[in-house]
C-alpha cells in the first residue's frame, strides 16, 4: 500500500513552461477575441495548446527515441486536425456560439474580465491533460513495446472515427434542405455524439503511452477527465440542451432510439 502511495511524479519543469506557454496563448486569443467578439478561440487555443505541450515534451523527454517519436506524432496530428476543425467550423467566418453567447449574456459589462478567467483556465486544464505526455515522455529504461502499438491502434480508430463524425455533421448542415433538421446519418445513427466518443477515446490512446511509465497510471486521469467534462459539464449536457430548445420532438424521437454516447445500433422507436 504505502509503495502504492509513492506516487513518481514526473519532472515539474517542463510542465510549468507548459502552462506558461499555454497561459500566454490563451491570453494572446483573448485579446484577438474582444476585438473580434467570438470567445470560440478558446477551443481552437485548448486544442493547440495541448498540441504544442505534447509535441514539446516529446522533443524534450529522455525516454526511448521510439515511444517518444510515437507520442509527438499522435498528439500532432491529432492537434492539428481538432484546432483547424475548430478553426475553420466555428470562428472563421461563422457566428459565436450560443453557449458564449448566453455566457456573455449573464455576465454582462463585466463579460471580458470573466472569459479572460475562462481562457486562462483553460490553459490549466491544457497543462493537466498534458500529465500523461509526461509520463510517455520521461521514461528512462522503458523500450517501445506491445502496449505503445495497441496506443497507435487505438489512436488510429478514435482519430478515424471522430474526422469521419465531423465530416459527416459539416455535410449535413451544409445542405440547404436539412435546416431545422437533426443529424441522424452515418455514425450519428449509432451515437447522437460519436465526436465526443472518439475524442475520449483518443485520450485512452494517450494514457496507455504512458502506463509503462513509473506510476504511469496516473495518466488515467486524462481520459477520467474528459470523460466527465463530456458527461456531466460541458459536453453532452450542454449540446443536448441546446438540441431540445431548437430541434424540439424530432430531438426527443432523436434520444429515444439513438445511444447517447458509447456508438451503438439503434433501437426501434416505441409505438405510443
Amino acid at each position: 500500500m504505502a509503495s502504492f502511495l509513492a506516487i513518481a511524479l514526473p519532472p515539474a519543469t517542463p510542465l510549468l513552461a507548459a502552462l506558461g506557454a499555454a497561459a500566454a496563448l490563451q491570453l494572446v486569443l483573448w485579446v484577438i477575441s474582444i476585438r473580434v467578439r467570438n470567445a470560440g478561440l478558446v477551443d481552437v487555443g485548448w486544442a493547440a495548446s495541448i498540441g504544442g505541450i505534447g509535441v514539446g515534451l516529446a522533443l524534450a523527454g529522455t525516454s526511448d527515441p521510439g515511444r517518444r517519436w510515437l507520442l509527438g506524432a499522435m498528439v500532432g496530428i491529432w492537434a492539428f486536425r481538432l484546432t483547424s476543425h475548430l478553426l475553420g467550423d466555428r470562428v472563421l467566418g461563422h457566428p459565436e456560439e450560443g453557449r458564449y453567447v448566453r455566457l456573455r449574456a449573464y455576465w454582462g459589462r463585466r463579460a471580458n474580465l470573466w472569459f479572460l478567467a475562462f481562457f486562462q483556465g483553460q490553459a490549466l486544464l491544457a497543462a493537466l491533460l498534458a500529465v500523461p505526455f509526461a509520463y510517455a515522455a520521461f521514461a528512462p529504461g522503458v523500450a517501445l513495446g506491445p502496449l505503445d502499438i495497441v496506443a497507435a491502434l487505438v489512436f488510429v480508430a478514435a482519430w478515424s472515427g471522430e474526422a469521419i463524425a465531423d465530416k459527416q455533421l459539416q455535410r449535413f448542415r451544409a445542405d440547404p434542405a436539412n435546416k431545422g433538421k437533426v443529424c441522424n446519418i452515418g455514425l450519428w445513427t449509432w451515437s447522437r455524439h460519436p465526436n465526443y466518443f472518439f475524442e475520449w477515446l483518443m485520450w485512452c490512446a494517450f494514457a496507455l503511452l504512458a502506463l509503462p511509465a513509473a506510476s504511469g497510471w496516473v495518466g488515467l486521469l486524462s481520459p477520467l477527465l474528459i470523460l466527465v467534462f463530456v458527461l456531466k459539464l460541458t459536453g453532452i449536457p450542454a449540446t443536448e440542451h441546446h438540441m431540445l430548445k431548437t430541434r424540439g420532438d424530432a430531438y426527443r424521437r432523436y434520444q429515444a432510439t439513438t445511444s447517447a454516447f458509447v456508438p451503438w445500433p439503434p433501437r426501434k422507436e416505441a409505438v405510443s
